[in-house]
């Protein structure tokens, strides 16, 4: 980001931050603490995206482990199978696609598939995931949690 010109540049997007910007939240999650689990099925993730998008966000957030207190940690792979169907077929939206994640892999593989920005939730802790941002023209956000889910 440019603090002059108040440009934050992700893959194919340039944001002004001169406004506040709306992140749009899809939980792609059995449990999500806000809807709780009702965008499980790809298709009601990509609708519900459509939604927020005609609504005016500027941003689509797609998650796909919940980080509630006392939520269990998602392998990387179910993590990928639940967001990557929704990143794919966002990838072509007017607006960027965020990946919630805190696994490297599926940092790569949903910017892979079209994602301009990786927020890392657990405030890249991983070394894997600062060679993941650094390594792609996704933009950053970067989390702050205490401890894990499970045992906040």
């Amino acid at each position: 980001m440019s603090s002059r010109s108040g440009i934050w540049r992700c893959g194919r997007f340039s944001l002004s931050l001169e406004r506040p910007l709306v992140m749009g939240i899809v939980n792609v999650t059995p449990d999500s603490f806000s809807d709780g689990g009702a965008n499980i099925d790809p298709r009601s993730a990509i609708a519900h995206a459509e939604e927020m998008l005609a609504d005016g966000a500027a941003i689509v957030d797609v998650g796909g482990e919940s980080t509630r207190p006392g939520s269990d940690e998602v392998d990387p792979a179910e993590e990928l199978a639940r967001v990557l169907p929704v990143v794919t077929a966002l990838a072509s939206a007017p607006v960027p696609v965020s990946v919630d994640t805190r696994h490297a892999a599926v940092a790569r593989a949903c910017v892979g598939a079209g994602a301009s920005i990786i927020n890392d939730v657990a405030g890249f802790r991983d070394h894997d995931m600062i060679v993941a941002a650094a390594a792609c023209d996704a933009g950053a956000v970067v989390m702050h949690m205490l401890g894990e889910p499970k045992s906040m």
